[in-house]
């Protein structure tokens, strides 16, 4: 078995790569555990891998993005609290980055912290969001505004689960996967591009190595960062278009997805900023980003105004203008706090023009 070890002020974790079949034994060490597990994996998986469970120890937990939420939350912990263990209970979450959220969130405050355990299923959650610490809740229309910092105790990853995941889920995970690649430098860019036609064919060595390397380049910019207050921001890349792509849609435009157009408005940006080249813009968007999206978002997901008027909610904003993650030529990036709306809407524009031009190329 692989194990990274994530370095944290709160706890040290390790990250285990773990075959599928060897689950449940593992599983079988934490007494007093109560699984939450996602409705979708419970279908998949019901009469195999959880066929064993203790039925009346599972909450089995619809997840879509407008249940990342504190009605959510509070339901959870109405349930758990009806079981006998307190302080000693270990919550085991089998799921994606929403599941991961919210089991987090209660994780981190039920009885003042309670010992969690994650196994996440999704290519997103594997790749991204499963360390780091953070748990993140919506709140009316704002993405992510309540959270908290709490690790898990430890983090079990199958890349088995990915087999059965659906493509637009999956190729959203993709686009976080090229993100952190690319934040990785040149060499990781390369490594991608070598890779990226077996990952999506759900090669499992390819599969691995794509999703060990994108925790690994994480973890360098969050061992001297955990709190997010300087380096760690630069993850958002992408992030700042992306979350409001997210919200125009309604969500129809997944996360990871909205990242990859983020990330191709935050390139155009910063081409027109003077700091990325015109065929460094290029060279991303053919390669790297146009065979990872698999969504053609509608014309009003992209509406400019909805959107600058969503990227002025967003929670790194400290001034009057707009906040972008910036990518410089040589795969360094970095935040501009200064952005203009008349800058936003130039990328808008451009986008949706290189957008559809180069998708005709494709067919």
């Amino acid at each position: 078995m692989s194990v990274i070890t994530i370095k944290s002020h709160i706890r040290n974790y390790d990250v285990t790569f773990v075959d599928y079949h060897v689950i449940s034994s593992l599983l079988e060490k934490y007494s007093q555990r109560i699984f939450v597990i996602d409705h979708n994996v419970w279908r998949l998986y019901a009469s195999d891998l959880f066929h064993e469970f203790t039925y009346e120890k599972v909450i089995v937990l619809p997840i879509h993005e407008e249940g990342k939420s504190l009605e959510t939350v509070q339901d959870l912990y109405n349930r758990l609290i009806q079981y006998a263990a307190k302080r000693n209970m270990t919550m085991i979450s089998i799921g994606g980055g929403i599941l991961q959220d919210i089991t987090g969130f209660v994780a981190s405050t039920l009885y003042r912290g309670i010992n969690w355990i994650f196994l996440p299923t999704t290519l997103l959650a594997q790749a991204d969001s499963c360390i780091g610490s953070k748990t993140s809740l919506n709140y009316k229309s704002y993405k992510n505004l309540i959270g908290t910092f709490y690790p898990p105790s430890s983090v079990y990853i199958c890349p088995q689960f990915l087999f059965t995941q659906e493509d637009s889920d999956f190729f959203s995970g993709l686009g976080e996967v090229v993100k952190l690649h690319m934040m990785g430098g040149n060499e990781k860019v390369t490594e991608i591009l070598d890779l990226l036609p077996k990952i999506v064919k759900k090669d499992s060595l390819a599969l691995f190595t794509a999703v060990r390397n994108s925790l690994l380049i994480k973890s360098d910019y969050i061992a001297d960062d955990e709190f997010d207050t300087g380096k760690r921001n630069l993850l958002n890349f992408g992030h700042c278009f992306g979350h409001a792509i997210e919200s125009t849609s309604e969500f129809e435009i997944p996360h990871g997805q909205a990242v990859v157009m983020g990330m191709w408005l935050a390139n155009i940006a910063a081409q027109n900023r003077g700091i990325l080249s015109e065929e460094r813009n290029e060279f991303i968007a053919q390669n790297l980003l146009l065979p990872t999206i698999a969504i053609t978002p509608e014309e009003k997901f992209l509406n400019t105004q909805k959107i600058i008027e969503a990227m002025k909610k967003d929670k790194k904003r400290t001034g009057e203008d707009l906040v972008i993650i910036m990518m410089k030529d040589n795969y360094e990036f970095t935040k501009l706090n200064d952005v203009q709306e008349s800058e936003v809407i130039a990328a808008l524009n451009e986008f949706k023009k290189n957008f559809m031009g180069l998708q005709k190329k494709v067919q």
